[in-house]
């Protein structure tokens, strides 16, 4: 329903089916900070169902400022993520975690400016799937601010989230999820 969504994206977002991906409290991802309804701080992500993927309203606060008037590059990568992982799950219909994100700066996002975001399926490989998505101004409907690619592994049903402290690697998209648990027990040994 886009009646609950900010005035600038009403007419844009006109007629389009919201996304669910956190879901409710019981679900995993109820506490994501980028998606989850439940995360008090969180940035609260969400996508709406379009032909080609989803779209996204965003406003970023002035509080995730980097450089002045611009949202520092690290949000703007969380709220990539979570336009490629709600693509993810309209094309597959299950939701994921992400492998790999590569994030290009195209120019700075400015806070407090109304930002669609848009993501879509590029490939399906079975184990993992690409996507690919980008940041726009609303105003100048188009107008590329950032453009982001990310692979998600397929993940199993009903596994919680592990917690692995000072584990900060990156692992690419071709890596399972079992074998990214493999070397992750090890690194606990």
């Amino acid at each position: 329903m886009t009646s609950h969504l900010p005035e600038p994206f009403r007419a844009a977002f006109a007629g389009l089916e919201e996304q669910r991906t956190a879901g409710e409290s019981d679900n995993r991802f109820h506490q994501c900070f980028g998606c989850g309804p439940g995360h008090p701080t969180g940035l609260h992500v969400r996508c709406f169902r379009t032909a080609e993927g989803v779209v996204s309203p965003i406003t970023i606060p002035r509080q995730y400022e980097g450089p002045p008037g611009a949202a520092h590059g690290g949000i703007v990568a969380a709220y990539l993520d979570e336009v490629l992982a709600a693509a993810v799950v309209r094309a597959t219909a299950r939701n994921s975690v992400t492998g790999e994100l590569t994030v290009r700066y195209v120019r700075p996002v400015p806070t407090e400016a109304p930002i669609i975001g848009r993501g879509s399926l590029v490939a399906d490989h079975g184990r993992y799937v690409d996507v690919e998505g980008r940041l726009e101004e609303l105003s100048t409907g188009g107008c590329w601010q950032q453009r982001g690619a990310g692979s998600f592994p397929s993940p199993r049903e009903k596994r919680p989230a592990r917690q692995v402290p000072g584990l900060w690697r990156v692992r690419a998209a071709s890596v399972s999820l079992e074998e990214l648990e493999k070397e992750l027990d090890e690194n606990d040994r």
